[in-house]
């Protein structure tokens, strides 16, 4: 499997509600980063399908290097 297209080195502020599921972005192609808009379709990638476990703000990866996918580790610091 080939790398990630880095989106961004920083990570997204993004509203979550709680129980709702969401799809990340793992390819880094998507135009609606951080959430998946299907512009993985012809390759490896598929989306991360999450629930919030709560309301809020979360921090999402766009770098695609996290550990902790879909959420910041910090890794973009390394790029």
């Amino acid at each position: 499997m080939s790398d990630a297209v880095i989106a961004a080195k920083e990570p997204a502020k993004v509203e979550l509600e709680e129980g709702k599921n969401y799809f990340f972005c793992t390819c880094g192609k998507s135009s609606k980063q951080p959430f998946c808009d299907g512009s993985h379709s012809g390759t490896d990638f598929t989306p991360h399908m999450f629930t919030a476990e709560k309301d809020g703000k979360a921090w999402l990866c766009q770098c695609k290097r996290t550990g902790k996918q879909p959420f910041c580790d910090g890794s973009h610091s390394k790029l």
